[in-house]
């Protein structure tokens, strides 16, 4: 069993920045890949980065790619998301899941293949 607690979440201004972090308890975070997912209330949930075990494969979505980028430490037991260049239109829930076994590119973005996910954080941008 793997709890993961998201932080970091709030209301910032467009333009501005965010840092979100997730934070497990239960396991080690080193032994999951690891994936942050957003979802605006009503829409479908949206990938928005992913992580390996190690640390040296990331992958983004479209929508945030050079503005967000996903880390790791593995020594805290942390995963952080760091958000800049924020528009309105990220605006959501965002989350953090665990994903075991390999993730790649094609596969990194199906949160069906995500196990454990934590309650989410608010992200709101205003315009």
């Amino acid at each position: 069993q793997v709890q993961l607690v998201e932080s970091g979440g709030g209301l910032v201004q467009a333009g501005g920045s965010l840092r979100l972090s997730c934070a497990a308890s239960g396991r080690t975070l080193s032994n999951f890949n690891i994936g942050w997912f957003r979802q605006e209330s009503g829409k479908e949930r949206e990938f928005v980065a992913a992580i390996s075990r190690s640390g040296i494969s990331t992958y983004y979505g479209d929508s945030v790619k050079g503005r967000f980028t996903i880390s790791r430490d593995n020594a805290k037991n942390t995963v952080a998301l760091q958000m800049n260049s924020l528009k309105p239109e990220d605006t959501a829930v965002y989350y953090c899941a665990t994903r075991p076994g390999i993730v790649n590119i094609n596969s990194a973005s199906t949160s069906a293949m995500y196990d454990y996910w934590g309650q989410g954080t608010q992200v709101t941008v205003s315009s």
